[in-house]
C-alpha cells in the first residue's frame, strides 16, 4: 500500500511556477519537429518517410535461410530489372523488406518478378515470400487525406465534448494540449525519418484519446476544487488539483508505458512502430496534462481578470 502512496497527501509541488519554462520547451520541440518536416519536404519532396500505405507502391517481405547480404540482393534485383527499390532488414538479418515505387500490374506478377530475380542472381540463400502488399498512388493519397481528416474531426469532437462537460476555456486547453502531443510525436518520426504508415496514424489517434483521459482527470479535480470555494487563488487551486491527482497520473502512465514498452521490445517488427509512437505519446501526453493543458486554463483566467480590471478602470 505504501508504494501506491509514494506521493504523499498534502504534497505541494509548484507546477504552475514552471509553466513558462515548460511551454517554452514545448514550443522548441514543436519547432524542431516542424522544421524536420520542412527539411524532409525540401530534400525528399515528402514531410515523412511514408510507408507503402501512404506513398503507394509495392512491398515484398522475404525470409532467407541464412543472413541476407543486402548489397548482393540489391544487385540481384537490379539485374532482374528492378532498379528503384529500397531494401532493409526487418527485425532480423534473415528477414528483408523490399519496397518499390512501382504499383502497376498484379501482386502475383510482381511477386514472381522479385522471386525470379532473387533465385537467379542470388541463388545461394534459399528464401520464402512472407508478404506482398500493393497500394496505388491515388489510394495512398486518399489514405493520407482521410487520416488527417480523422485527427481534425477527433479534435473538433473533443472541443465540443469538453465544452459541454466543463467550460469552453477547458476545452481550448484540452485541444491545444492534444495538438501539442500529436505534433511532437509526429515530429519525432520526421526527425528520425521513421516510417509513417496506417499503424502510426492509429497510434496518433490512440494518443489523442489517452492524453485526453489524463487531462479530464485533472480538469475534473480543478472543477471540484472550484466548487469548494476555499478562497485560494486560481493558480494555487490548479496546483493543488494537479498534486492531488499526481499519484494516479504517474501510476497510470507508468503501467501503460510498461505494457507498450514490452510490445516494442518483444513484439514483432510489424508492431514496433506503433509501440514506439505510443511510448512517445504517453510521455508527452502525461507531461502536457500537467504543464500544457492546466497552464492554458490559468492563462485564460488571467486574461479574463485583466479584462475585468480594465473594464472597471474605464467605468
Amino acid at each position: 500500500m505504501g508504494f501506491f502512496q509514494f506521493i504523499k497527501p498534502g504534497t505541494r509541488i509548484d507546477f504552475m511556477g514552471a509553466r513558462k519554462v515548460a511551454i517554452s520547451v514545448s514550443l522548441a520541440l514543436i519547432i524542431i519537429g516542424l522544421g524536420s518536416m520542412v527539411y524532409n519536404k525540401l530534400t525528399t519532396g515528402r514531410l515523412f518517410n511514408y510507408g507503402v500505405d501512404f506513398a503507394g507502391g509495392t512491398l515484398v517481405q522475404l525470409r532467407f535461410e541464412k543472413k541476407a547480404d543486402l548489397d548482393s540482393l540489391r544487385r540481384a534485383l537490379k539485374k532482374g530489372g528492378l532498379k528503384d527499390v529500397v531494401i532493409q532488414d526487418f527485425g532480423s538479418p534473415r528477414e528483408v523488406l523490399i519496397r518499390m515505387e512501382k504499383s502497376s500490374g498484379s501482386l502475383k506478377g510482381l511477386q514472381d518478378i522479385v522471386a525470379d530475380a532473387v533465385r537467379k542472381y542470388y541463388p545461394d540463400n534459399p528464401f520464402e515470400v512472407r508478404r506482398v502488399e500493393m497500394v496505388g498512388p491515388k489510394v495512398g493519397k486518399e489514405l493520407k487525406e482521410k487520416g488527417l481528416e480523422a485527427i481534425i474531426y477527433a479534435l473538433i469532437g473533443i472541443l465540443l465534448y469538453v465544452s459541454w462537460r466543463f467550460e469552453f476555456r477547458f476545452a481550448v486547453g484540452a485541444v491545444l494540449a492534444l495538438f501539442h502531443d500529436v505534433t511532437i510525436t509526429a515530429g519525432v518520426f520526421a526527425l528520425l525519418k521513421m516510417q509513417m504508415d496506417l499503424q502510426i496514424l492509429a497510434a496518433l489517434l490512440t494518443i489523442v484519446g489517452y492524453s485526453l483521459n489524463d487531462t479530464i482527470v485533472v480538469y475534473d479535480r480543478i472543477r471540484e476544487n472550484m466548487a469548494a470555494k476555499r478562497g485560494e487563488g486560481f493558480v494555487d487551486l490548479v496546483n493543488r488539483s494537479i498534486n492531488e491527482t499526481l499519484s494516479r497520473t504517474i501510476l497510470t502512465s507508468f503501467t501503460t508505458f510498461l505494457a507498450v514498452f514490452a510490445l516494442w521490445v518483444l513484439g514483432s517488427e510489424v508492431i514496433k512502430g506503433f509501440a514506439f509512437a505510443m511510448m512517445i505519446g504517453i510521455i508527452v501526453g502525461t507531461y502536457s496534462s500537467i504543464f500544457i493543458a492546466s497552464p492554458l486554463v490559468v492563462w485564460w483566467e488571467e486574461l479574463k481578470r485583466e479584462r475585468k480590471l480594465k473594464t472597471r478602470e474605464v467605468t
